[in-house]
């Protein structure tokens, strides 16, 4: 395995709060968390992955922890169909604050 980048991102909740609040439409606690986790594990993967690669917002995708299958939370890049490197990812979030951390590998 050889590693090919690492990028990690914090972000504060109460910036995607004012973020959000620009648009005209409402929202819960909950879809604030899930856009700043998401904000947070983009921005990490494109660190990983640039200069290589430069991934839009649109070409990853993230998905969380599922407790029903116990799968660990999973990021792909769907800009490259056959690729030879996976993206490992960890997300935390604690009170005002979410961060995340991207391993890319050619494993």
């Amino acid at each position: 395995m050889a590693i090919l980048g690492v990028g990690i991102d914090l972000v504060s909740i109460r910036r995607i709060v004012d973020l959000v609040r620009r648009r005209p439409f409402a929202s819960s606690d909950e879809r604030i968390k899930f856009l700043a986790v998401r904000w947070a594990v983009k921005e990490a993967a494109y660190k990983a992955l640039y200069p290589t690669f430069r991934p839009t917002w649109k070409e990853l995708t993230y998905e969380s922890f599922n407790r029903a299958t116990t799968q660990k939370p999973s990021l792909v890049y769907r800009a490259i169909k056959d690729s030879t490197f996976t993206l490992h990812v960890s997300v935390s979030h604690d009170g005002d604050y979410v961060v995340a951390q991207v391993l890319a590998d050619s494993g």
